[in-house]
């Protein structure tokens, strides 16, 4: 009887090899990655379009606004007019390492773009967002606590791989009456005639069914067609690997490779001699 001599080797031995490289690089690389973050229009034709969204990585204690209490400067400069200067000069202001941008131009049913962040994933491990939506005089799409999505946790991995809105999502700043001859994205109308309401942040999204039958900027004629459960919006997360971590795991894979082609020049594992 013959039996197979054990070899240094062996393929649990190289998968093992393999695991502990990709264990290195995660672990170098767990402070700084790159996040491509793809948003996207999911409201049906004609419906709700998106000002630019505004975001942020930050280690969570920006509060842009909060439900049931006034809209400051910060949440109004996005919810009525969508440039949100005074969102992005808060959010420095309070989070001076955060990391924070803007992504696209104004987002039309269907459409989608991304844009990629370099995170320091220790220190910025929590997501920030706000958009306007249009047409409208102060509706936007944001979150209300800012710890409410935890992109990353204390290793560097993304717990999180979208975020979905909702119709029902959607917030009335309660900061601008409403009206469709000041309201944002309708053609013919000045969106900088605006008349104070002085109400407090609430969702609804109800308003925007005001603006059916009205042409937005985009050339379309509105027609909100929404109910609670539609689906508007998606932000989507993904890590983009560096270059440098191939770098890193060049060795361990080399190192494999040149196993596996010694054992095939080596032909069939050697044999013990009979018992």
């Amino acid at each position: 009887m013959h039996q197979r001599a054990s070899h240094p080797f062996s393929i649990p031995f190289r998968l093992g090899g393999v695991a502990a490289a990709l264990a290195f690089c995660s672990a170098a690389g767990a402070a700084q990655v790159k996040v491509m973050v793809t948003i996207e229009n999911l409201a049906p034709t004609n419906s709700v379009s998106f000002a630019p969204l505004h975001v942020g990585f930050s280690s969570g204690s920006f509060d842009a606004f909060n439900i049931g209490q006034t809209a400051g400067a910060a949440i109004i400069s996005v919810a009525e007019l969508g440039g949100g200067a005074e969102w992005q000069a808060a959010f420095a202001a309070a989070e001076p390492n955060s990391m924070r941008g803007v992504i696209g131009g104004a987002l039309l049913p269907g459409q989608s773009n991304s844009a990629t962040f370099l995170v320091d994933t220790m220190t910025n491990p929590f997501f920030t967002f706000a958009s306007m939506a249009l047409p409208s005089n102060d509706s936007f799409i944001g979150n209300d606590s800012p710890m409410q999505y935890q992109l990353f946790d204390a290793a560097g991995k993304l717990l999180i791989a979208s975020i979905n809105q909702k119709a029902s999502d959607i917030w009335d700043a309660g900061s601008e009456i409403f009206d469709t001859n000041a309201a944002a994205f309708v053609t013919g109308s000045d969106a900088t005639a605006r008349t104070p309401e002085n109400s407090v942040v609430a969702f609804n999204f109800d308003d925007l069914k005001k603006f059916d039958g009205v042409t937005t900027a985009a050339g379309y004629v509105f027609e909100s067609g929404l109910g609670a459960d539609s689906d508007v919006y998606r932000i989507s997360f993904q890590v983009v690997p560096e270059p440098e971590t191939f770098a890193l795991m060049l060795p361990g894979l080399l190192a494999v490779g040149w196993v596996g082609r010694r054992r095939r020049k080596q032909g069939p594992e050697s044999t013990l001699s009979p018992v």
